[in-house]
C-alpha cells in the first residue's frame, strides 16, 4: 500500500484528535469532548495536517509500522479495520464515496467536540467524558 492510499483510510472520525490522558497506574485511558487545536470541530479535519506534529507535541503519525504502539485508537478505526484484514465498513468514503456519510450515520465525534482554543489548559481534564480499561 502507498504512502497516499494509507493516508486515505483517514475516515475524519475525530477520535484520535481529542485530548486524553493515559492513567498508567490504573491503565485506565480517559478520554475528554475537548480537540486538538488544530482540529476544525466542524469538518473534524486538521487545519494544519503537513506541519501538525512540530506544532503539537503529542500528535502522532500513524502508519502501518506504528499502528501497534496506538493501542488506544478505537476499533472502528480504518487504520486498524484494515490491519485485522476486515472490510471497511460501509459508510467509510472510500466505499461510499460520501465524506459526509460517517457524520450522517453517527459514527464521528462532529458536534461532539470543542476546540482546545476555547477552553482554559486548568480545565481540561474537568472535561473528562468517557473512561476505557486498557488491555493491550
Amino acid at each position: 500500500m502507498s504512502h497516499e492510499q494509507w493516508e486515505s483510510l483517514c475516515d475524519g472520525c475525530g477520535k484520535c484528535c481529542r485530548i486524553q490522558y493515559l492513567d498508567e497506574t490504573d491503565s485506565m485511558l480517559m478520554q475528554t469532548d475537548v480537540a486538538c487545536r488544530l482540529l476544525d470541530t466542524d469538518s473534524l479535519r486538521c487545519t494544519d495536517y503537513e506541519n501538525r506534529l512540530s506544532k503539537v507535541p503529542d500528535c502522532v503519525q500513524i502508519t502501518p509500522q506504528t499502528l501497534k504502539d496506538y493501542y488506544w485508537l478505537p476499533e472502528s478505526c480504518a487504520y486498524k479495520t484494515v490491519a485485522r484484514g476486515e472490510d471497511l465498513p460501509s459508510w467509510h468514503h472510500l466505499l461510499s464515496g460520501d465524506p459526509e456519510l460517517i457524520h450522517k450515520e453517527g459514527h464521528s465525534l462532529q458536534g461532539k467536540l470543542v476546540s482546545e482554543r476555547d477552553v482554559h489548559e486548568e480545565e481540561i481534564e474537568d472535561r473528562i467524558i468517557q473512561w476505557i480499561a486498557i488491555t493491550d
